[in-house]
């Protein structure tokens, strides 16, 4: 059985969009296009209703092309257990109003059993600050918390 991933948007917009000029986001795109060319067969991969609604906001031809990207994965409903556990996400961890849509991220990925959470937001998402509270929560809510990490943290291991 294939390892389950959840992929947030940030790994969708890194995949799809335009090389950057900056060096760390250009740097993030080529491992985000490696993994996706040469590592995601080797998982199984999903996403939910608010990935689909953030990669559809913008410029048409960008949302055009994250929403291509997200045709082969497996789209996941969002359970009333997750709308339950963000907010307590959010309580719990103090996250600002505008990570809701973080928290509910984590939350969908927890509720649907995912072994990872594939993203690029270490603000509010991959946080090793907050990642312990995160854990405790998922838990006192009987969920166990996937591992939050970036596509260069699932590189083959050689």
């Amino acid at each position: 059985m294939k390892p389950r991933v959840y992929v947030e948007t940030s790994v969708i917009s890194y995949l799809t969009a335009k090389p950057s000029r900056d060096l760390v986001m250009a740097a993030h795109q080529e491992v985000t296009r490696d993994w996706w060319l040469n590592r995601c067969a080797t998982f199984e991969l999903f996403y939910s209703e608010a990935v689909r609604a953030e990669a559809a906001m913008g410029d048409h031809a960008a949302a055009a092309a994250r929403l291509g990207a997200l045709a082969d994965l497996v789209l996941l409903e969002i359970p009333s257990q997750a709308l339950t556990l963000a907010k307590a996400l959010v309580v719990a961890t103090a996250l600002p109003a505008k990570a809701q849509v973080d928290a509910l991220h984590i939350a969908v990925a927890a509720c649907e059993r995912m072994d990872f959470v594939l993203t690029w937001n270490f603000k509010h998402i991959a946080n090793a600050q907050l990642s312990a509270k995160v854990r405790q929560v998922c838990e006192q809510h009987g969920l166990l918390c996937p591992v939050m990490c970036s596509p260069l943290e699932l590189m083959e291991v050689n």
